[in-house]
């Protein structure tokens, strides 16, 4: 079993650049200005030959109220409840403050064992704060610098009292290639689709801000995991929380609010933007969530295109339902603007629901499920050329030069996003119109509505090319 360590301390001194080493991953946003880092963020940390869970949290606040501040301090705890062991961050260059002593305070009271650890050491500059941390009552410091990677030793041997049971086993995503079509000849029959139980299904909550995404995440996952409240943009990093639902490891993400280009000045807001935008390259469905009660704006579609771009499943959730009062108008106009504006992804799915109510948030992961399924279809050769054959027979290509185009033959070459090859002796002649054509025939004939489609005009050989005359 491997053991959790929580990284806690007033803002800014450092917890993210520690959590970053010791995952061997940028993952948490890390920033000059304090406070940068908000939600509790676990992952599977490494030193040398330890593996334990390691937890990001925001910084101590003295809050008590419901303000963000408070809600903030409140997950905080929470990640100190659940660790094995907790380091205590300070800035040994800006030496001990009365916040730091407040909070070593309500340390020694908890259960939970603390390592007190003195950050940003790097030159001997932090000398006079590791002095002053004794004062702390927490024991030795040890002195590191997290930017700088120094001081891991000492921070290996005070963490291997509690690695007796550690399992070393990673997990990591296996990426597909797409293969060369001409060394495939498809599958001999339909596969059905029989999920990866070992493997957790990644999903990315995506939209704008304050539409309600963090909300809903609590809703499926039955607990304040996120933290959530009236103000815009209070998720900053992508965070990913494992889950189980109906015996099936699930991977959900939330990211922070995706705004206009034009509008994202700040650096911070533009890290954030990124690592939404990384959380969507990875994840394997994609859940556009919007607010009902705004028109359908074009950053909607804009996330929508780059989910598509990106070969993803892709379902839209339609929050603050009850808000509305003409619910089939409504719903028809969302329809209409779908077809109308994404025509490369016909049939997404809709579900419509109340994160703050839970009404309606039942109905997302049995979607998710089906989407994904499809996303995952196979088709055998011999049903894809029966289809060729006819939607051939029923609009054939255009003449390119005066000459027409015969398609040969179709393979499935890949699975997720469905992926086909399409064999032609004048393959790079084939119009885009036709391609679009054939792709929403595919998605007609075989039923892939709201799936990304991808096909690849390949050229066959001309067998008498190399023979003498």
């Amino acid at each position: 079993m491997t053991f959790k360590v929580a990284i806690v301390g007033r803002p800014n001194v450092g917890k993210s650049t520690l959590f970053n080493r010791l995952v061997g991953r940028k993952l948490a946003l890390v920033d000059d200005r304090p406070g940068v880092t908000r939600d509790r963020r676990e992952g599977d940390a490494r030193l040398f030959d330890l593996h334990f869970k390691i937890i990001d949290t925001a910084g101590l606040e003295e809050a008590t109220d419901d303000s963000l501040e408070a809600r903030m301090r409140r997950q905080t705890d929470l990640a100190i409840a659940d660790a094995d062991v907790c380091l205590m961050l300070i800035d040994a260059r800006a030496g001990v403050t009365p916040l730091d002593l407040s909070f070593a305070q309500i340390l020694r009271r908890q259960t939970t064992p603390v390592i007190l650890v003195a950050n940003k050491c790097e030159g001997g500059k932090g000398t006079t704060g590791m002095n002053e941390s004794y004062e702390l009552g927490l024991g030795e410091p040890l002195a590191i610098s997290a930017e700088h990677g120094q001081g891991l030793g000492d921070l290996y041997d005070a963490l291997e009292p509690f690695a007796d049971s550690i399992a070393d086993e990673e997990t990591g995503l296996e990426v597909e290639s797409l293969l060369d079509a001409e060394e495939v000849e498809g599958f001999d029959a339909d596969m059905p689709y029989e999920p990866d139980l070992e493997v957790p299904l990644r999903i990315a909550i995506v939209g704008r801000p304050n539409v309600g995404k963090s909300t809903l995440i609590n809703q499926l996952l039955g607990e304040d995991r996120m933290l959530t409240g009236p103000e815009a943009g209070i998720t900053r990093d992508a965070i990913g929380i494992e889950w189980t639902w109906r015996d099936r490891r699930v991977k959900i993400f939330d990211t922070a609010g995706i705004r206009k280009r034009a509008r994202v000045t700040e650096k911070l807001e533009k890290l954030s933007v990124a690592d939404a935008l990384r959380a969507v390259r990875f994840a394997e469905v994609v859940v556009l969530v919007l607010d009902a009660t705004q028109p359908f704006e074009r950053q909607g579609l804009h996330i929508a295109d780059l989910v598509e771009q990106e070969g993803r499943a892709f379902l839209v959730a339609v929050n603050k339902w009850d808000l509305i009062e003409d619910r089939t108008a409504k719903l028809k106009e969302l329809k209409e603007v779908l077809e109308r504006m994404l025509p490369q992804i016909r049939g997404v799915p809709i579900i419509t629901f109340s994160a703050l109510t839970a009404r309606g948030t039942e109905k997302l992961m049995p979607t998710v499920e089906k989407v994904h399924e499809l996303w995952n279809s196979r088709i055998s050769t011999s049903r894809l050329n029966r289809w060729l054959e006819e939607a051939v027979s029923r609009h054939t290509p255009p003449a390119a030069r005066g000459r027409p185009i015969s398609l040969k033959y179709v393979a499935q070459v890949k699975s997720r996003p469905p992926t086909f090859a399409i064999f032609s002796s004048r393959a790079p002649e084939v119009p885009t119109d036709y391609k679009r054509y054939l792709v929403n025939g595919i998605r007609e004939a075989f039923d892939l509505p709201g799936v990304p489609i991808r096909i690849y005009m390949r050229k066959t050989k001309n067998p008498f090319a190399n023979k003498k005359s």
